[in-house]
This record gives structure tokens, C-alpha cells and sequence, in this order.
């Protein structure tokens, strides 16, 4: 079987603001780690501006110290684009409604809807509720009413209203022109 031939590159690691982050999610000073490390502060100062780079020893002390594993230093971030065209169309429901999905499919973490509401669109007549903890909705552009069973919430566009995912609700575009709206479920709803 014959190798690839890779060309090595020279571009720079670039794993400093990584451990800067790990550094401040244990809520650590730099004064704190280059003690614990016996590392300079400047020294790393300039490991967490990408100035310099650290031994494979200072590696993983550092590592250590931040109770981190050097390989998540290396991870590249899972990403995931979805464009408004090729974003799949759903249906929770509802009459003049044009809803997409903008997150993941495999996202289980939190959804992103996109829903495009035509004049005077409405949700179903009985309150129903989603399968999530939280839902935010906020609307973009036009004007939304979201109705529960004792309160109502006229919104504008820039509004964002949030709520419990399992409080019963509808909703409704109360004027003549479209309202976009963006809801997002936490985490994402496994269907009404």
C-alpha cells in the first residue's frame, strides 16, 4: 500500500486563545498557573497570544494544571452551515405558515426554526405544547402575537419572548403583511 505524500506545512499551531479559555474557565489568573507550573507569566502570555510555543514538557504540565487533555487543544471545532435555501422545510402546524430548519438535523443540543407567517397566519385553535424545556421566540420581522391560556404577548419586530417548551400556547400574525420569526427549542423538541 503506498503512502500519501502530505507536504508538511508551516504554518503556526494556533492554540493559545484555547488555553486561555481553559485557564479562565478554572477561573485561574496566569499569576495562579505559572506558579503551579513554575512557567513565567510572560512567558505565558505570550503562549495564550500565539507569540510563542510551548515545549512538549510545558505542554503538558500546562495541560495538567488546566485539567485539560493536550488533544482537545487540537480539536477542530464541529461546524455546521445551513444556508436558507437548502434549509429543509418542516410542518409543527398552523395555517400560512412556511417553517425551516435551520440547525443541524443531528443537532440535539438546541433547533433554530425560521418561520415566514402570511398575513393573518394562526397557530392551531387548541393550545398545544413542544417536547423541550425552553423555547425562545423572537421576531425579526413584522409583528407576532403568542397567546397562552391566561396571558397574551403582542410582539414587535426586535422582540424576543422566552418561555417553559411545555406551557400550552398558539399563536398568531395579527396584521396584513408577512412576520418572520425565529423559535429555538432547548434542547431540540423530539415532536409536539
Amino acid at each position: 500500500m503506498k503512502a500519501l505524500p502530505v507536504e508538511p506545512t508551516n504554518a503556526p499551531v494556533v492554540i493559545g486563545s484555547r488555553i486561555r479559555a481553559a485557564r479562565q474557565a478554572q477561573r485561574m489568573t496566569i499569576e495562579q498557573v505559572a506558579a503551579a507550573t513554575g512557567l513565567t507569566k510572560g512567558f505565558l502570555s505570550r503562549v495564550e497570544r500565539d507569540l510563542t510555543s510551548p515545549s512538549v514538557a510545558s505542554l503538558v504540565t500546562l495541560c495538567q494544571v488546566l485539567s485539560i487533555s493536550i488533544g482537545d487543544l487540537f480539536l477542530v471545532p464541529e461546524t455546521h452551515l445551513t444556508r436558507l435555501d437548502d434549509a429543509p422545510r418542516i410542518s409543527l402546524g398552523g395555517q400560512g405558515i412556511n417553517e425551516r430548519l435551520m440547525t443541524a438535523r443531528s443537532e440535539r443540543r438546541l433547533q433554530m426554526i425560521r418561520a415566514v407567517v402570511e398575513p393573518h397566519g394562526r397557530g392551531e385553535d387548541e393550545l398545544y405544547s413542544v417536547d423541550c424545556e425552553v423555547e425562545t421566540l423572537h421576531v425579526v420581522a413584522g409583528r407576532f402575537v403568542v397567546i397562552f391560556s391566561n396571558d397574551r404577548y403582542d410582539l414587535e419586530a426586535g422582540d424576543t419572548l422566552t418561555f417553559p417548551g411545555r406551557e400550552p400556547h398558539t399563536w398568531l400574525n395579527p396584521d396584513g403583511s408577512e412576520a418572520v420569526v425565529l423559535w429555538t427549542l432547548v434542547p431540540a423538541a423530539s415532536g409536539k
